[in-house]
């Protein structure tokens, strides 16, 4: 009779953990394929396109190449599939390398080069540089780095959406965030 509880017991948890893993995994998709949007690189275009989606605006992660906290993004938050969801129903989004030559239109319709975007209209000296853009092509918020994890992210993602940013940093806002949590 023991053995088989014990027998019991060990099967159930394996198919518990069996479970947790394997939605655990279900959650993890490319970023690349579920978090970007296509573009080419006509920022002016894909405003018109955000406008037509309803979306809230546009959102540019500023990156390059072995930039190892692009890299920590894309692997434990931007491949979330919950992160992926929330932030394509609200934006187009796309990246921009800082050290890019590819051509690329800006938000005033204007033809320049991706590390020129980056360096001289949005000052970006250190990736990533997470920019939200209106549906006019200004730019509403900026966060520079790494978040700490998925809901310090998806606590930046709100403060766009419900354009908290009007009326306060996004410091104070998150410190008020953390303050309202049990």
């Amino acid at each position: 009779m023991r053995r088989l509880i014990r027998n019991c017991y060990l099967t159930a948890v394996t198919l518990v953990g069996t479970a947790l893993c394997q939605h655990a995994f279900a959650e993890l998709r490319d970023p690349q394929s579920y978090f970007f949007n296509e573009s080419f690189g006509d920022f002016a275009e894909e405003l018109d396109n955000a406008r037509d989606e309803g979306k809230n605006g546009v959102l540019i992660m500023f990156q390059q190449a072995d930039c190892p906290y692009c890299e920590r993004m894309r692997k434990t938050v931007l491949n979330h599939s919950s992160v992926q969801e929330f932030f394509r129903r609200h934006f187009l989004i796309f990246h921009v390398d800082i050290e890019g030559d590819l051509e690329i239109t800006d938000f005033n319709g204007m033809e320049t080069v991706e590390k020129d975007f980056a360096f001289w209209q949005n000052r970006v000296r250190a990736t990533p540089v997470f920019a939200f853009f209106d549906l006019e092509g200004t730019r509403v918020a900026r966060y520079t780095g790494a978040t700490t994890d998925i809901e310090e992210f998806m606590l930046l993602g709100r403060y766009v959406v419900d354009e908290i940013y009007q009326s306060m940093s996004f410091n104070r806002y998150k410190r008020e965030q953390q303050t309202k949590q049990p």
